[in-house]
């Protein structure tokens, strides 16, 4: 079993508290799906569904 060599130290993307609020408005809109948002984005589909369920608006 061989393991991929590490190309660097992992970043950690940093999201202001504006661009989470926006993103999770966005992705409450009729017609818009989690997934085709976060794509748009940028981000992952699993960090905005966290993010709407930390403001309560469930998937």
């Amino acid at each position: 079993m061989s393991t991929l060599p590490r190309s660097g130290p992992r970043v950690v993307q940093k999201y202001s508290d504006e661009f989470k609020l926006t993103a999770v408005r966005l992705s409450q809109r009729p017609g818009l799906q989690v997934k085709s948002v976060a794509a748009a984005l940028t981000i992952h589909p699993f960090m905005l569904s966290k993010w709407r369920r930390m403001r309560g608006t469930a998937d």
